[in-house]
């Protein structure tokens, strides 16, 4: 069968990537830099020292590392759409870096019309200057494109990305005119002194054009096979597994190594969503490299294909879920044996087919490093002034890392994800990564809830960022390499007790004798926590999942003694029609005067009460210029028998003054027996 032009490309890369490891070659043409977009091979060599990846981003400048006090300030500070490095008369300087080095991801939430130019190695011109907003449509040159950079408005989502690497030899200076939009990142790779790298300009793009449409045109036509073609060597191991509820079952074990497993192929019968969603979490594959005492490989075996919760179909460079099954061209080197298994912890038997493809190094396996998969939920809890922070990897050794899916489960809505990455790599103190938001770090933006799915990132599930999301983000050419230690964290804004909930799977490379701390996790931890908490408010609970977000609010801010218990119910993010339902106890029955003491605000509704179904008072306008309290508001008479009852509220609309945010709050709801 003959190889795509592309995959031959990439295949020769791999190789040509593999050999330079090898004589320790420091020399980069820009043919092996584009080799790079599509070689997963490569990464499962450890860095050389000196070889680094960070990122300069628009992050809020008001966090910061105290070196005096040890402790972090505005650490979860969130306004990250125009921070710089400093402004030089008419121009802000985005960037700055000193080479041997190579800008592998530009990303935007807003590029306008302003110019962004990149100045390298000293030059007077710039190698790039144009509008920042072309950077990323796919047309012009030297970024035309479109796999490479591309805007996911187009894909009714919102993000503007752009994966044309851009080398120079000695430095680079990224700097933007007025009007050049809002939020940005620069994620670039330095080299060790000593590499050399071409320095980038439209002529070289031009040169080797046919390289970039190779892997513009690998990744048009739609991903699902390996970029690497097959390998000189390469052998299949293709079983059906069948797993008893409780048993773990060795699927293989391949004992002529050196080798790699290059592909893994897995297609398994499920039921309904329901039993999707329990099987691929109570399911979990396991992988043992060279007899090591614990797996390098642990994890749920949906989340292990990129995605949970159940089957979410998408497609990406290194994983994907299709309807003819899921794929991993994940690269996994060992040096004698590999041993893979299935774990069932499900009380269903289960079928699973495995179709399993490794070949030989080519080279000793000393210099490389294991691959590493693990999933987890909540694992450290930090100190307090690291708020909001939240720990997607921690690590030791030497290695890489090359990215993440995240699980959320956020049962009550409202936007999950304000917060930035942050990675500390080596003992850091301030990261040498800091981003924008969570939306960003996966390559999107706006909070957009649309599907999509792009070579390197992709949001696979989302129910309105209500409910279940997922989203992933592999860092394929950005891969960040470490030497001793690596961390990676995402901020978390919105705490467990609100029913917010991350689990997360991180990739990596790792040398032997590397720490992984992250064991097997038990069933009960990982499959069926996602539940709907109930909100209860000063006595009274939120029955059902109206649209928008209820939420306990505190308001002593607004003034102490004034609410009750000084919080309230604040419901948010609603339209006229929404009704939210809430539960009453009645100890003893009886007629009850009922009343309500609500919060006026000037972005607050007009509403109507019902009272068991039936209307209760008459409607109610909370609009006022300033957030204050009511007195009480007689709702009418009822006889009530014991039990719980339900007084509904429906949102009709709002003031002519007004602003059209429909919020309501409710602090007291009062029940005085009649005679």
């Amino acid at each position: 069968m003959s190889t795509p032009r592309s995959i031959a490309i990439a295949t020769t890369l791999v190789l040509a990537g593999l050999t330079a490891a090898v004589r320790g070659d420091q020399s980069l043409t820009y043919p092996d830099l584009v080799g790079r977009l599509t070689d997963l091979a490569r990464l499962a060599t450890l860095p050389d020292r000196g070889e680094t990846c960070a990122q300069w981003s628009s992050y809020d400048r008001a966090s910061r590392y105290d070196e005096k006090t040890g402790k972090y300030v505005a650490w979860g500070a969130n306004g990250d759409g125009n921070g710089v490095i400093r402004t030089e008369g008419d121009q802000v300087v985005m960037a700055e870096m000193k080479g041997p080095g190579c800008i592998w991801r530009i990303w935007s939430a807003a590029a306008a019309r302003g110019h962004v130019k990149i100045y390298l190695d000293g030059q007077p011109e710039p190698a790039v200057d144009m509008p920042f907003a072309h950077y990323f449509d796919g047309k012009h040159a030297p970024f035309a494109y479109p796999a490479l950079s591309y805007n996911l408005a187009e894909v009714h989502s919102s993000g503007q990305n752009l994966f044309v690497p851009i080398p120079y030899q000695k430095s680079c200076k990224v700097v933007a005119d007025k009007g050049w939009g809002a939020y940005f990142h620069f994620n670039y790779a330095t080299y060790p002194a000593g590499t050399t790298v071409p320095t980038f300009s439209s002529q070289l793009a031009a040169q080797h054009a046919d390289r970039l449409q190779a892997v513009n045109d690998c990744f048009a036509r739609g991903l699902g096979a390996d970029p690497a073609g097959s390998r000189a060597g390469q052998g299949t191991i293709v079983t059906d597994v069948r797993a008893a509820p409780g048993q773990t079952v060795r699927v293989a074990r391949i004992q002529s190594g050196p080798r790699a497993i290059t592909a893994l192929r897995v297609k398994v019968k499920l039921g309904d969503r329901a039993d999707e969603m329990t099987a691929l979490r109570k399911l979990a594959l396991r992988i043992t490299w060279d007899g090591q005492s614990e797996p390098a490989v642990w994890c749920p075996l949906g989340d292990f294909f990129g995605t949970a919760p159940g089957m979410n179909l998408f497609k990406t460079l290194p994983l994907g879920m299709t309807e003819k099954g899921f794929y991993s061209y994940w690269y996994m080197p060992f040096a004698q044996d590999a041993v893979i298994e299935l774990v069932n912890d499900d009380a269903t038997e289960r079928t699973v087919d495995f179709e399993i493809t490794h070949a030989p190094l080519g080279r000793p396996f000393e210099g490389l490093g294991y691959f590493h998969t693990k999933w987890h939920r909540d694992t450290v809890e930090l100190p307090k002034d690291r708020w909001p922070d939240w720990i997607m990897l921690r690590t030791q050794g030497r290695g890489r890392f090359c990215g993440v899916s995240l699980h959320v489960w956020n049962p009550r809505g409202g936007w999950w994800g304000e917060g930035d990455e942050k990675f500390f790599v080596d003992g850091e103190k301030f990261p040498s990564t800091f981003g924008t938001g969570s939306e960003d770090y996966f390559g999107y933006a706006w909070s957009n809830p649309s599907l999509f799915q792009k070579p390197y990132h992709c949001q696979t599930m989302t129910q309105g960022n209500r409910g279940h999301q997922a989203l992933a983000r592999w860092h394929i050419v950005e891969n960040v390499p470490f030497q001793t230690s690596f961390e990676a964290c995402i901020e978390k804004y919105f705490p467990n007790e609100r029913g917010t909930l991350y689990a997360c799977t991180a990739r990596w490379y790792l040398a032997p004798g590397g720490a992984d701390a992250y064991g097997p996790v038990p069933v009960a931890e990982r499959d069926g926590y996602y539940t709907r908490p109930q909100l209860v408010v000063n006595g009274f609970t939120v029955l059902n999942d109206p649209p928008g977000d209820p939420q306990l609010q505190q308001m002593d801010h607004y003034g102490a003694r004034k609410w009750k218990n000084d919080a309230q119910l604040w419901w948010t993010g609603a339209r006229p029609g929404a009704k939210l339902e809430l539960g009453v106890p009645v100890a003893e029955g009886g007629r009850y005067a009922v009343s309500v003491r609500l919060t006026k605000a000037r972005d607050y509704a007009i509403v109507q009460f019902f009272l068991d179904g039936k209307k209760a008072g008459e409607p109610v306008d909370l609009f006022n210029p300033s957030v204050v309290p009511t007195s009480p508001i007689d709702l009418g008479a009822y006889d009530l028998t014991p039990g719980r009852h339900v007084l509904a509220v429906e949102i009709l609309g709002a003031d002519p003054q007004a602003q059209k945010s429909y919020m309501f709050g409710i602090s007291q709801i009062d029940l005085l027996k009649q005679p």
